[in-house]
């Protein structure tokens, strides 16, 4: 029995995919529930399993674009499993080396008679008057030229083409490879010029001293890998933080729908994650509700998922909000791009001990820079920077404004 093997619907919205990549060959045996390919859409990168067991044929290329519903492979579920391949795959390797050893050889033999090529054509040019003039103009010499007259002769147009070389070194390689961007890719490209195109994106800036937050990590970070098996990281007081600061300034947590504003009273949170196949923004549904331990347990779990290509559409669908760290890759400073249709992106970085005043003294602090991305249409300048503000004040005084003067109670030990 022959089965048709038909691209599945990874989401509503979306109509094709692209085969990033087979994972069998063509006439291979596979077996039910093998992952025999991974397929791009333009918002994640999945696994397609085979329906069945039996021999595959494949119906489609790595890098074609296919419809959703069409049929991407045959799978022959009467053919029997073959016997004894593993053996004959070893020997098959084993035959390799002696098959392509004289290839090798050959390729070796060859190199001394393409040598003095470059010789023949580039050392013992002559230019004709007017090459010379033109040369002797820009300072350029013969040798350096690439001759296309009759008999290695530069010719007027080869020292009109010629470019000076201005000191750098000659020699070195300078190739170039184009690559096909992947679906996934190629829809984050376009989000971003969209959103830089689309919407009045401004951003406002401010500085955390961070001493707090380190000094309670240094605390309890322990105790609480002891008892959740988890870190205490960064992100779960940013989140705290950011869920708070969105309830105080709601049009933050909105967004514009043709000529109405939309606003929301649940804060689902978009964390931008570096996947194998790039930038990928897995949500936290509700992280109002969650706790600091819950915080850091759903962001290992989506972390996890998008690094193995697991993530799903459904995992990456909504958000009213997105917190983006460039700050792990070692960026101090930076303007993150509003992740539409949200209105607001936070933008973290990395933690550097700098000079700050405290109580009229210059002391050493670890310090944070931090930038709101927001859609000036429809939040003001006093709604942004009032919701940085609250940002900052809470990571500054997290015990009282995050964790209700009880920090053991609110990591749950």
């Amino acid at each position: 029995m022959i089965l048709e093997m038909k691209v599945p619907s990874p989401g509503e919205s979306i109509k094709e995919v692209e085969i990033a990549t087979w994972l069998v060959k063509d006439g291979d045996y596979v077996e039910k529930d093998q992952a025999i390919a991974e397929v791009d859409s333009d918002k994640a990168t999945l696994e397609l399993p085979a329906e069945a067991s039996g021999t595959i044929t494949l119906k489609a290329e790595e890098g074609d674009a296919v419809a959703v519903g069409a049929v991407v492979c045959l799978i022959d579920t009467s053919a029997a499993k073959p016997s004894g391949s593993a053996p004959a795959k070893e020997e098959a390797k084993a035959e390799t080396p002696k098959a392509e050893a004289p290839k090798a050889e050959e390729k070796k033999a060859e190199a001394p008679k393409a040598a003095p090529a470059p010789a023949a054509s580039y050392a013992a040019q002559t230019p004709s008057p007017a090459a010379k003039k033109i040369l002797d103009e820009k300072g350029i010499q013969p040798a350096d030229v690439v001759a296309t007259g009759k008999g290695g002769r530069i010719t007027k147009e080869d020292a009109v083409n010629a470019v000076p070389s201005m000191g750098t070194p000659t020699g070195g390689n300078r190739g170039s490879e184009k690559t096909k961007l992947s679906m996934l890719r190629r829809k984050v490209a376009e989000r971003l010029v969209s959103a830089k195109n689309e919407t009045a994106m401004l951003t406002t800036f401010n500085e955390v001293d961070m001493t707090a937050i380190y000094a309670l990590r240094e605390q309890y970070k322990e105790e609480f890998k002891t008892k959740h098996g988890l870190g205490l990281g960064f992100m779960s007081f940013f989140t705290k933080a950011v869920t708070r600061a969105l309830q105080l300034y709601p049009d933050v947590n909105s967004m514009i729908d043709g000529q109405e504003k939309i606003s929301y009273n649940f804060c689902d949170i978009s964390v931008a994650v570096s996947g194998p196949k790039g930038l990928m923004v897995p949500v936290m549904r509700n992280a109002e509700l969650l706790s600091f331990r819950g915080v850091e347990a759903e962001i290992k779990r989506l972390a996890l998922r998008a690094r193995d290509g697991q993530i799903t559409v459904d995992e990456m669908t909504g958000g009213t909000f997105t917190i983006s760290n460039g700050g792990v890759f070692g960026s101090m400073l930076s303007t993150p791009i509003i992740n539409p249709p949200q209105s607001g992106i936070l933008g973290m970085h990395n933690v550097v001990e700098r000079a700050i005043v405290k109580n009229g003294q210059i002391v050493i602090a670890p310090v944070m820079f931090v930038a709101l991305s927001y859609d000036h249409r429809i939040i003001d300048g006093r709604e942004s920077v009032g919701f940085l503000v609250a940002v900052k004040e809470a990571l500054e005084n997290p015990v009282e404004i995050l964790m209700d003067n009880n920090p053991k109670k609110a990591l749950e030990l």
